[in-house]
């Protein structure tokens, strides 16, 4: 399909019909932030339903959240990589905040089993505002406009040289 004549719910449909677990490649800002758009549409709308419905299976999400979630799980991290790709990263920079998050659970989740607050938790405070920073840094990244012309991990999504802005 050619890119520029792509509307909007075709970029928000492309990594899931297309490329649900192609992690090679890029994907442009308007592939990426439709495709995101169109998952919180729908999963808030599985959200809605499983209120109505009343089928909450853990917390607040019900079992219609859950299989929504599960079944874009892999289409989120692929078209998160490629994005990162078009920005001449490599797709590993989407563990920046995770692994900080990841630490602090580590470190709070025997204090918290315990009962006592010591040293742990202050460690761990620190390493989930580390976290939150570091989400911030690939937030940014996501938004930055994808490298003109060929890069490391594959032509540019647009075709030609440079980057068509208008389409961006």
């Amino acid at each position: 399909m050619n890119t520029n004549s792509m509307t909007p719910i075709d970029w928000a449909k492309r990594p899931v019909t297309e490329k649900y677990a192609d992690f090679s490649g890029r994907a442009p800002r308007a592939e990426y932030w439709w495709y995101i758009l169109g998952a919180i549409i729908v999963s808030v709308i599985a959200r809605i339903i499983d209120s109505i419905v009343g089928l909450n299976v853990v917390g607040p999400y019900g079992l219609l959240s859950l299989i929504v979630m599960l079944g874009l799980l892999v289409p989120n991290i692929a078209v998160s990589v490629r994005r990162l790709h078009d920005t001449n990263r490599s797709g590993w920079w989407i563990l920046l905040p995770i692994v900080p998050y990841a630490l602090a659970i580590v470190l709070a989740g025997p204090a918290i089993m315990t009962g006592s607050v010591g040293a742990g938790i202050g460690i761990a405070a620190l390493l989930m505002f580390v976290g939150f920073i570091c989400g911030i840094v690939v937030l940014v990244f996501m938004c930055l406009a994808g490298t003109p012309g060929d890069n490391r991990y594959g032509p540019n999504p647009y075709g030609g040289d440079g980057v068509a802005v208008a389409a961006e």
